[in-house]
């Protein structure tokens, strides 16, 4: 039986969505290089995940690095922040008077761009966790993007949940019979940190196989 210890982690939706492969590479066979844009990114969320600050400032409550799960899409893992508003439609919060909106909120290395669908669904899959939870409905949340120091809300609506769902089954049928995927090559193999790991450019030949064989049979030609 599977524990909760054992769910995947929602920061792999970012790998998942911009590479099947990318994402079995890391999750299912446990390989791992950092380039320079895994390693900035890493240092960011570390900033963001500072789980001893909880701020207060009159009708808002900010919580840093909250620990979330969902039993539903089994996946875990941590919101870069969580912000509580006061209101009448609200949840109760313990040694908190009055009731709260949670609003999740992840931050992401540059702006807006080709990522923006994955960005949205790894927040989505945070509101799912917080709402299971929390016993509560989050219709929205926020993306906010360190190069351009803006937040874009995001409305969390059934078609972006139902992608979310099928997304987090796909994930985990992958995981649990150790399956990697070949994918096509793209321009984005380029900038992948584990493009010497996944050697697109075998997985670009029709037959991986003759290949290895023709150049084998190449080197040992006298």
């Amino acid at each position: 039986m599977t524990s909760s210890d054992d769910y995947l982690p929602l920061s792999g939706i970012q790998h998942f969505v911009f590479c099947r492969r990318q994402w079995a590479l890391i999750h299912v066979e446990q390989q791992w290089q950092e380039n320079v844009l895994t390693a900035e990114g890493r240092i960011q969320h570390q900033a963001a995940h500072d789980e001893a600050r909880v701020e207060t400032r009159g009708d808002l409550i900010v919580s840093r690095g909250m620990r979330v799960l969902s039993h539903t899409l089994k996946l875990q893992g941590a919101c870069d922040v969580v912000e509580f508003h006061r209101s009448a439609s609200g949840i109760p919060l313990k040694g908190r008077n009055g009731l709260w909106q949670p609003f999740p909120i992840e931050y992401k290395h540059g702006k807006k761009g080709i990522g923006t669908q994955a960005d949205a669904l790894q927040l989505c899959c945070q509101a799912i966790c917080l709402e299971e939870m929390l016993l509560c409905q989050i219709p929205h949340g926020a993306l906010f993007y360190q190069e351009t120091r803006k937040r874009e809300e995001i409305d969390l609506n059934d078609a972006l949940r139902t992608q979310a769902y099928a997304m987090a089954d796909e994930m985990n049928a992958y995981f649990s019979r150790g399956f990697t995927p070949k994918v096509k090559p793209k321009a984005g193999c380029r900038s992948c940190s584990l493009k010497e790991v996944c050697l697109p450019q075998l997985l670009s030949k029709t037959d991986v196989t003759a290949y290895v064989h023709r150049t084998t049979e190449e080197v040992q030609s006298p």
